[in-house]
């Protein structure tokens, strides 16, 4: 499995319907709204980097409101299995 983060500039009168839009896509898992210079971030996970490319460059990109985007592929993924199932509060 492929992940990739998927960082999203777009204008500002369409950042509140993209989320939900680009949620919708095949292959997104997640959409977050943030602060800072991005205005969404999508996390996309896929079998392999022609399915990030459909993704990202036909589905994402093409959507009305995207300014524009940049992709970071993922290495590695570290995380503390006690705080991803609950069982413990973030440090």
């Amino acid at each position: 499995m492929l992940t990739a983060f998927v960082l999203i500039h777009a204008a500002p009168d369409r950042i509140a319907d993209l989320g939900p839009e680009i949620a919708d896509v095949d292959g997104v898992a997640e959409v977050y709204s943030v602060t800072g210079d991005l205005d969404l971030v999508a996390i996309v996970r896929v079998r392999q980097h022609d399915g990030l490319a459909e993704v990202v460059t036909r589905r994402i990109a093409a959507l009305p409101g995207i300014v524009h985007t940049t992709t970071m592929i993922a290495f590695q993924a570290f995380f503390n299995i006690s705080v991803v199932l609950g069982l413990l509060p973030p440090k």
